[in-house]
């Protein structure tokens, strides 16, 4: 049908619906070839952060407002598999918004660090980790000291060493035992004579290295635990490396009773 020089279709909303679906897909493309395209050599990891991930989250916004346009405005045309199609489309483009939209909403909010650790006077050194972070360039193992630990305490202020009223060897073995049950946690290295455990995690997505070192030493009356984490690759680790010692804290105290 036609209106002043336009046409106008009548059953617009089912085609609407399937736009809002399209939408939704496109935003779900884009954000899987994302970490894809960094793992494959295709482009660098900042790319696929600055660029590919923020189209996604707009495509994704996109998709949700259409479908939710159409269910709102359109829904006695659609019938079932109409009003499925814009469910379908406004719940995937809400999610895939909030997944970019969380990673800049970090970003902005948390320092621009990715090295942490309990002890920012004299953090635990790195020494298994150290040929493979230069095998991958990753940045230097070298803690940077007064400018970052002003903004970790900032930004962490709850992050502290453990300690327990248990001999070294005795908090050693927990230690170890406890890194060993971390999930997604792969242990490279355990001195107990140093009383250094060092390990490693890999994320899901990106498939980004973070290294890890654990320090069990002697103090009056027990013991005391340091941890450090840090990641090899970007400058901002998105709060990941603070909530992992925060994880395994918990747990060991978990242990210690």
């Amino acid at each position: 049908m036609k209106m002043g020089g336009f046409v106008v279709i009548r059953n617009w909303a089912p085609y609407a619906a399937y736009l809002g679906l399209g939408l939704a897909a496109a935003a779900l493309v884009l954000l899987v070839v994302s970490p894809l395209g960094w793992r494959a050599g295709w482009w660098h990891f900042r790319f696929a952060f600055s660029w590919l991930m923020p189209a996604s989250g707009y495509v994704a916004l996109a998709a949700a407002i259409v479908s939710l346009f159409v269910l709102a405005a359109g829904w006695p045309q659609l019938g079932w598999r109409g009003l499925t199609i814009a469910g379908i489309g406004l719940a995937v483009g809400a999610v895939l918004a909030y997944v970019p939209w969380q990673f800049d909403h970090r970003l902005k909010t948390l320092p621009r660090i990715h090295d942490i650790t309990t002890d920012t006077e004299n953090p635990p050194d790195y020494v298994a980790a150290l040929p493979a972070r230069a095998a991958e360039n990753a940045g230097p193992a070298t803690y940077a000291g007064s400018q970052i630990a002003e903004q970790q305490k900032a930004a962490y202020p709850d992050l502290a060493p453990l300690k327990a009223a248990l001999p070294p060897e005795q908090a050693f073995r927990l230690a170890l035992d406890t890194a060993k049950a971390m999930p997604g946690w792969t242990v490279v290295a355990a001195d107990p004579a140093a009383g250094r455990i060092e390990a490693r995690q890999t994320s899901r997505w990106f498939r980004f290295t973070d290294d890890i070192v654990i320090r069990v030493a002697a103090e009056t009356p027990g013991s005391r635990i340091d941890m450090r984490s840090e990641s090899r690759q970007g400058r901002s680790d998105f709060g990941v490396n603070a909530n992992r010692i925060r994880a395994y804290m918990a747990t060991l105290r978990q242990r210690f009773g």
